[in-house]
Order: structure tokens, then sequence, then C-alpha cells
């Protein structure tokens, strides 16, 4: 009687299994919604360095506070090269950490601060500098290997964002738009 009954029992336990529903499958949970990416406003009014530098490396977020990541953008530009102020500000920090110069500028009217480096600064904190002000000059350095560049930095309070974010798209662009004169013909 034993014998028969494990074998009625087989037959239910696979139809039950295979009219529930795929909760023991191999299924993905729902993402969680994501944070909106906090807005920057896009108020420079000058790059840091040159027209429309070259990007060397991008801006890339760290996964966590303290993970690998790379928290600015690094712009190509000659050694020398005039470090301008993206938008206008108060000089935050003029000086040198851990042996590369540094300047740090808020950003007025916002709670933004920039930075760059490896920079010579020509500022001091508490000076008040105005969009495409220059604020130093490029330095070499290894941020960028043999090639000079500028890291520019943007935060928030502690946290970093795309630098890239506050330029305007008729300066990220290249220019604003401009009509030519029909051509003949």
């Amino acid at each position: 009687m034993r014998y028969v009954t494990l074998w009625t029992a087989v037959p239910l336990v696979l139809a039950a299994a295979l009219l529930t529903p795929l909760a023991w499958a191999d299924t993905r949970p729902p993402a969680p919604p994501t944070a909106p990416r906090p807005q920057v406003p896009a108020l420079a009014r000058a790059w840091p360095v040159g027209v429309r530098p070259p990007v060397l490396r991008g801006w890339q977020p760290p996964p966590t506070v303290y993970g690998p990541g790379h928290r600015g953008v690094d712009l190509a530009a000659p050694a020398g090269s005039p470090v301008r102020a993206v938008a206008p500000g108060r000089v935050l920090f003029a000086g040198r950490v851990a042996g590369r110069g540094v300047v740090s500028l808020e950003v007025r009217g916002t709670d933004l601060r920039t930075t760059y480096e490896p920079v010579r600064a020509s500022v001091r904190a508490g000076d008040e500098v105005g969009a495409g002000e220059v604020v130093g000059a490029l330095e070499t350095g290894a941020h960028c290997g043999t090639t000079p560049c500028v890291h520019w930095g943007l935060l928030r309070g502690g946290t970093y964002l795309d630098p890239l974010s506050l330029l305007p798209p008729w300066l990220l662009n290249g220019g604003p738009s401009r009509l030519l004169p029909p051509q003949p013909g």
C-alpha cells in the first residue's frame, strides 16, 4: 500500500510544481529606483583652459564614496597656459596640496565649488573672480603622465559631479549656430 501511495503522490507533486507561479525560478528582483542626478546649472562662461581643449580623461563617478573613479575631467593644455575661472565666484583655497598647486572656487549664487590642479595660483583665498578671469598658470605634473593637463573638478558638498555639466551647450558643443549667406546657383 505504501508503494502505491508514493506513485500516486509523485504525479501530484509534479503537477503542483508545474502549475505554481515561477517564484522559485532564478529571476532578478526589480532594480531599486535610481536617485535623480543632481541638477547642475549650466552657468559656466569659459573653459578652464583654451577654447575647446581635448578631454584626455572624462568624469567617472566612483561606485562608493571611497571607491575608484575619476572625480573630474582632465583637459589637455600646454604647461604655463593660463587657467581661468569657468564662472564668477570667490577663491576658497589657493595653495599646495601633496606637492601640487590647487585652486578651489566657490561658484557665486550656488552651493557648488570648482577645483583646478596642478596650478601655480595667481589669486589668494578670499579674492573675488569673474568668469574667464585667470586664477593661475598650468604647472607640469604627473597627473596625466607626460602630457600636461589641468584636472578640473566640481563638488556639491562632499559629492563630486561632472564638471562638464557646468558648460552650456553652446560652449560645450563649439559655439552658437551661425547663418551663412545663401550660395548662388
